[in-house]
């Protein structure tokens, strides 16, 4: 049992999906898991194991913000022994071309982040990227479902209200696709640690034409997302 975890082991297994939400975790594993069983409601980040076609897979809730993403990143991987995460979660669009509940694989994450900085003494600033893999695999996964699903660059961000928008129109200039909180911690805490991460997310607002999806469309509406995300991960 871990600080943060309160499964024993063997109650998680090697591939682990990470929406930040709890809830989500409750309704993935609920929709989607055969025979989920929760094991763990510490502070109230649900976690649970259940079969998909015949693999097991854990849906284990992150939290919201790189601190709290790599808690539970840093303990399934040195605790329970998992080997492959992907987090699943919303993110506002920077790109013009997005529409609400598009679907994007990260290929990299910049962020504004000190704690990769602090990691590497501020003299490298370190580019946190999926794995290959898993990215691949995401990719050939999705054009089998029909789902048009982006691949690209995105932001992890420090704080979800900003005083300086204007940075989000720069970073779109660059191609970055979309801004969330969790990815690029998730991407340095698995390298460090020779497991394999991608992060997948839906668009749930756009925030250059303020569109958003309603706290309950983005808890249980994500479906598209999630299939991918399940046949990826136990590939």
């Amino acid at each position: 049992m871990s600080t943060h975890i309160g499964a024993k082991p063997g109650e998680i297994a090697e591939r682990v999906l990470m929406p930040g939400d709890p809830l989500r975790a409750k309704w993935i594993a609920e929709t989607y898991l055969e025979d989920a069983k929760c094991y763990s409601t510490v502070r109230g980040m649900l976690g649970f194991t259940g079969r998909w076609f015949g693999t097991e897979v854990s849906i284990q809730g992150s939290g919201m913000g790189m601190p709290s993403a790599s808690i539970y990143a840093h303990e399934l991987i040195n605790d329970y022994g998992v080997k492959a995460l992907i987090r699943v979660g919303s993110c506002g669009a920077l790109s013009e071309d997005l529409q609400l509940r598009d679907v994007i694989a990260a290929s990299g994450s910049s962020t504004d982040s000190n704690m990769n900085r602090m990691r590497f003494d501020g003299l490298i600033d370190y580019a946190p990227v999926a794995d290959f893999g898993l990215l691949r695999t995401s990719v050939e996964v999705a054009e089998r479902r029909g789902i048009a699903m982006r691949v690209g660059p995105i932001l992890a961000a420090d704080a979800f209200y900003t005083d300086r928008p204007d940075l989000y129109d720069t970073l779109a200039d660059y191609g970055v696709l979309a801004v969330e909180m969790e990815s690029a911690a998730l991407y340095t805490i698995a390298a460090r640690f020779k497991a394999r991460a991608l992060t997948l997310l839906t668009v749930s607002d756009h925030i250059k034409r303020g569109e958003q999806t309603t706290a309950q469309e983005r808890e249980q509406t994500f479906s598209q997302m999630v299939e991918v995300a399940l046949d990826t991960i136990i590939a």
